[in-house]
């Protein structure tokens, strides 16, 4: 009698890992922290910046370490979480509230997670778009310096321009036709390139040097 065969066992880096399971809490946090606007000396900007300039710097890593087919993925995958966490915070949002709730609570939750459909619809756009965007910038980057150069410099470019469109996108499909767009769109461009500029390069640096730890280890 013969032994059927055994599949061979995929082995996941444990840097894809890791990263993957920070890419999709990031996915999810971005949008609730952008909740808060925060002021950094004279640049004002929503706090979700911080959690997509992390998904900016995980795919980017992804891309150095795994290639640009699997960078990609990570970023499809994405949707995963942020459609399932949008579903459930409209379920819960639709559920009555339990009488012995904190009174101010009952009124801050819904404006917390609560997004307007077309909002909704214009983080998804510029989710996919801007991130599709940056895993591409960055990995034609790659190709031209060499594999390992310059990391900082081709993180920083590809997230400056990723985060211009993604601005330009969420801003537009979200206000267009409500109120003035366009000098929304340049303080959040202005703030999202400074911070790219000045975190970026840092950022990109330090996860890659983990990611390749991480698969020595």
């Amino acid at each position: 009698m013969e032994t059927p065969a055994t599949a061979p066992e995929v082995k996941l880096p444990r840097s894809l890992f890791v990263f993957s399971i920070l890419y999709g809490g990031m996915v999810c946090m971005a949008g609730v922290l952008g909740v808060k606007q925060v002021a950094l000396g004279p640049l004002a900007v929503e706090a979700g910046i911080f959690g997509f300039l992390l998904l900016v710097v995980l795919s980017s890593a992804v891309a150095e370490i795994h290639g640009q087919k699997t960078a990609t993925m990570l970023v499809r995958l994405g949707f995963v979480p942020l459609f399932t966490s949008a579903a459930l915070i409209q379920i819960v949002l639709a559920l009555p509230h339990d009488p012995g709730m904190y009174p101010p609570a009952i009124d801050a939750f819904p404006i917390v997670v609560g997004q307007s459909v077309r909002m909704m619809l214009a983080g998804f756009v510029s989710y996919g778009t801007s991130q599709t965007l940056n895993v591409f910038i960055f990995s034609k980057l790659k190709g031209q310096e060499g594999k390992g150069r310059l990391v900082w410099f081709r993180g920083m470019v590809a997230s400056v321009i990723s985060q211009i469109v993604d601005t330009l996108l969420f801003i537009t499909i979200s206000f267009y036709g409500e109120r003035p767009i366009l000098q929304l769109m340049e303080g959040q461009m202005l703030t999202k390139i400074v911070l790219s500029i000045v975190l970026v390069p840092f950022l990109i640096t330090g996860f890659v040097a983990l990611g390749r730890k991480l698969d020595r280890a």
